[in-house]
């Protein structure tokens, strides 16, 4: 791994031809031992110091931890009995949430501390998936119903009291709503539709989902995780492809990252320079990780 570091940086560096710095740039390698995690492996999210933080570490339920430089994961959180965790995001004060799908709640973790409690729980939820954080703390809950193919996005804001939540209204019926996230500007929501195929954007205006975009159909496969970058590319899984895609914001198709194994669940940036990408892979349980020319959002 280290040998690939240097290699990625001599790229940068030295200015290697384009393809030859693709070639180094956008190689995904296994990070983790197989079987660290279970198949519902998925988080994943960086906090500010470069720890990397992943669902099911071991068992449901739990959440692992992977320190800056080590090449195993460990034992971070166990959650409350009943709850299985699945999207992970930190707020900038340091706040870790998490949505529980189990119980139906975003569970938060306080800066520095390693118990959960719930944050925002409502029994109108499906099963809340994955979550994206606004500048101001404001949180958006992909909510997919499976067996129905369809979904919802919810709004959750920070208050001196607690949490307040509600379904976001949408003039377009949305599909098995998955992976998510926001523009660089903050006034664009990205969401993939896993059954469909689609990466749909919404402007944002209070609790409404305005001007529906189709940004891209796939021909096959499903879609999961998705982030965006600093200049709004975004990034998306392809489980059973085994691939990540890449679009810019107006959905064309800049590249295909191939991964090392078929079923990639989701994905984020981080590293020292935030050019690392991180997925977690349910084929086998482990962490794989690639560089990229730009950062994450």
């Amino acid at each position: 791994m280290r040998r690939l570091i240097n290699i990625c940086m001599a790229a940068l560096v030295f200015g290697l031809t384009s393809a030859a710095a693709d070639e180094f740039l956008f190689s995904s390698n296994r990070l983790t031992p197989k079987g660290e995690y279970t198949a519902g492996i998925e988080g994943p999210a960086v906090d500010a110091t470069g720890n990397l933080f992943v669902v099911n570490y071991h068992q449901k339920g739990t959440v692992g931890r992977l320190r800056p430089g080590a090449e195993q994961s460990e034992l971070f959180a166990t959650l409350p009995a009943g709850s299985v965790g699945n999207g992970i995001r930190f707020s900038q004060d340091g706040r870790m949430y998490i949505a529980d799908y189990r119980k139906h709640n975003v569970l938060v973790m306080e800066a520095g501390q390693t118990a959960a409690h719930v944050y925002f729980h409502s029994s109108h939820f499906n099963q809340p998936n994955d979550l994206a954080i606004a500048a101001d703390g404001t949180l958006y809950a992909s909510d997919p119903s499976f067996a129905h193919g369809s979904g919802q996005i919810w709004r959750i804001e920070r208050k001196s009291d607690g949490s307040s939540g509600a379904v976001m209204l949408c003039d377009r019926k949305m599909g098995t709503t998955n992976g998510i996230d926001l523009s660089p500007d903050g006034k664009t929501l990205y969401v993939s539709e896993s059954q469909s195929r689609e990466v749909w954007a919404y402007e944002l205006q209070g609790a409404r989902l305005t001007s529906a975009r189709l940004v891209k159909k796939f021909d096959s496969g499903e879609l999961d995780g998705l982030r965006t970058d600093i200049d709004g590319k975004i990034f998306v899984t392809r489980p059973t492809k085994g691939t990540v895609a890449v679009l810019t914001s107006d959905g064309n198709l800049v590249r295909e990252i191939k991964l090392s194994a078929a079923n990639p669940t989701n994905l984020t940036f981080g590293g020292p320079d935030g050019k690392t990408v991180y997925v977690t892979q349910a084929d086998g349980g482990y962490i794989e990780s690639f560089f990229v020319d730009r950062p994450g959002r």
